[in-house]
């Protein structure tokens, strides 16, 4: 079923070829004859463009193409000679002569090369369209699906440290409850858009970072630093949290004292500069906390929603775990 944007397209593109082959420059005007063999030939185009193609040309069957379309030239050239000529031009010589076949495909083909040639085109951008609208749909299903990664990550991370609290009767339960469901929240209910405020993200990342610093005490210290930011940005959600959470999670995994996490954002000429740094003892479990699912999908995540608008570089040397992120962001 053709269109109404196709078929306005085909309209105007008739009357152009129309105005441009039929047109008289000695007379100045449309001659009635060539009108009349140019809707002939635009008759027969429409075989070609809305069945032949279709049916053999897009579907790689070349040879069963090319016979059609030849069938359709020899079919037109026959008629146009043995019926239409004579009864135009009856007496005459272009009537009573058939000038030769070069003769007659000059007149036809450019004609129908024209009409095939915008109808391929058209069909080549409404294809590359529909590939377009599935890669985006594709994408999102894939941010979707990586997200949904994030909330159990977090939640079973949390929930094996709060489940400690609880055998130990710890009084700062409650209060780790508070904080853990205010973030679930924001992560449930709040980030569901590709893209939140940077302002609010940067909020329940300080929350988040609060949660975390209740279930170290007092084993190590935990800087968190924010520079100024005036512009409203957006930023994809949960992106820093995955890091942060992996610093918590590197460092208590190998040592009960002396952790050091240091995080800091800035933000300057819309570029976003994200820096944590974490200590940690080597383990032979470390390298699975370091490499983990949270990783792995938020460089998927990146590739998707930052395509060469970002760099991510995290270096471990001896005892120390560093993450470096630039974004390129876009205002609100």
């Amino acid at each position: 079923m053709i269109s109404r944007k196709e078929l306005l397209f085909q309209i105007v593109l008739h009357i152009i070829v129309l105005l441009f082959f039929s047109f008289d420059r000695n007379e100045e005007t449309i001659s009635f004859d060539k009108a009349l063999f140019l809707l002939y030939y635009s008759g027969a185009t429409v075989v070609v463009t809305y069945y032949l193609m279709p049916k053999f040309l897009y579907r790689k069957k070349y040879w069963q193409f090319f016979l059609g379309f030849a069938i359709i030239v020899a079919t037109v050239i026959s008629i146009e000679e043995l019926i239409l000529e004579p009864l135009m031009y009856p007496g005459t010589k272009r009537g009573d002569n058939f000038p030769g076949i070069y003769i007659s495909l000059l007149g036809l083909l450019p004609v129908m090369f024209i009409l095939s040639g915008c109808k391929f085109g058209w069909d080549a951008l409404q294809k590359q369209a529909q590939i377009d609208e599935l890669e985006t749909a594709i994408q999102e299903s894939e941010i979707q699906f990586l997200r949904s990664q994030i909330n159990p990550h977090f939640l079973f991370n949390n929930l094996n440290n709060l489940y400690s609290y609880a055998l130990q009767n710890s009084p700062k339960t409650p209060e780790i409850i508070l904080e853990m469901s205010g973030v679930l929240r924001y992560m449930l209910y709040e980030s569901k858009e590709q893209f939140v405020p940077l302002k609010k993200e940067l909020e329940q990342l300080g929350n988040f970072i609060r949660l975390y610093k209740l279930q170290i005490e007092d084993r190590g210290v935990v800087q968190f630093e924010v520079n100024e930011i005036e512009e409203d940005y957006k930023i994809a959600p949960l992106i820093l949290i995955v890091f942060i959470e992996n610093a918590f999670k590197h460092s208590q995994s190998g040592q009960s004292s002396d952790i050091k996490i240091d995080v800091s954002i800035k933000v300057e000429n819309d570029v976003l500069e994200f820096h944590c740094k974490n200590n940690f003892e080597v383990m032979a479990s470390l390298d699975t906390v370091a490499k983990g699912i949270g990783l792995q999908n938020v460089r998927k995540r990146l590739e998707i929603l930052y395509p060469k608008k970002h760099k991510l570089e995290i270096k471990e040397s001896a005892n120390t775990y560093d993450v470096y992120l630039r974004l390129e962001l876009e205002k609100a």
